[in-house]
């Protein structure tokens, strides 16, 4: 059995002999590959654990939690506390090829417990609003989310919808003071604390738009918006924003600009596939462009 971090994973071992039977088979599956159960469903659990799905929803309560989704979240957090300072789920020792393994096991489990967590309600609140909306700016602060607000702005902007990035701070001021009514302030966060980003937003608001926040739950950010697009992951053991905090941030503004394509319509797709159309004839990275065809050698024109 591998080192386990403290707090839940250690009262599952020390409530052990206490729990029924079945519960007890429950605990064994958890305790043997935290990582995998984070995420499994339901029925994946009672499955390994040869038990009802009752039984798990009984085992998360026998702990405190009311459903297993809090149980999960707590789980996964407690498996961030492990590991090494390099990476929560590797150990000194280990071997490239487990180092790999853990890694990717690892966030593929983070991502897991994100989609049990997503409120789908606020997304496609989120969506609604920005389908509606005059104008979208997206606000951010830091490498990782001017990195995210800066992807959906884009892909607002394919989607035909009038779309800003902007990372500075006055220029967000600026941007909220103009917004009004039926603007859009989407600010992304994954710290949530920024002072130049709370102010941009509470500005936002206060002249009317509607403020989205892509940040964790219960940060300062998400208490000053309208809708909230909460993503917890396990804190990295390195950087202030991992990987794991980035990958849910794309995964979020995935989901929230196919939300808004559905809402926009067979406009929408008409107007990606003529995008995909003429990159496909005249992108630079086209083998049809011209700069791409000079570049080629005269025996690979004449071939042509």
């Amino acid at each position: 059995m591998n080192t386990l971090p403290p707090r839940l994973l250690q009262r599952l071992q020390e409530q052990y002999a206490d729990l029924p039977d079945a519960q007890q088979r429950v605990v064994n599956v958890i305790v043997r590959d935290p990582q995998s159960a984070v995420g499994a469903t339901v029925e994946q659990l009672a499955q390994q654990a040869g038990v009802s799905m009752p039984t798990i929803v009984r085992t998360c309560r026998s702990f405190g939690f009311d459903s297993v989704r809090e149980f999960m979240v707590a789980l996964a957090q407690d498996i961030a506390l492990g590991g090494s300072y390099l990476h929560r789920s590797v150990q000194p020792d280990d071997t490239p090829g487990e180092i790999a393994s853990k890694i990717v096991r690892s966030a593929t489990a983070s991502m897991s417990a994100l989609e049990r967590e997503l409120d789908v309600a606020a997304l496609e609140r989120a969506a609604a609003a920005i389908a509606n909306a005059e104008r979208v700016d997206c606000y951010s602060s830091g490498a990782t989310s001017t990195f995210i607000a800066n992807d959906l702005q884009a892909r607002l902007f394919r989607l035909g919808i009038h779309s800003n990035a902007y990372f500075d701070a006055h220029q967000q001021l600026i941007s909220a003071c103009t917004l009004g009514r039926r603007g859009v302030a989407i600010a992304v966060s994954h710290v949530g604390r920024m002072p130049t980003l709370l102010e941009a937003t509470h500005f936002a608001r206060s002249q009317g738009a509607t403020v989205i926040a892509l940040t964790q739950p219960d940060t300062p950010l998400a208490r000053e918006a309208d809708i909230i697009l909460g993503t917890s992951v396990p804190e990295d053991a390195v950087m202030r924003v991992g990987t794991e905090a980035y990958i849910a941030h794309l995964l979020a503004i995935e989901i929230l600009t196919v939300l808004v394509g559905q809402r926009l319509g067979p406009k929408a797709a008409e107007r990606l596939r003529q995008f995909r159309s003429v990159l496909a004839e005249h992108g630079i990275d086209s083998e049809s462009h011209v700069a791409m065809t000079m570049s080629w050698s005269r025996a690979e024109r004449e071939q042509e």
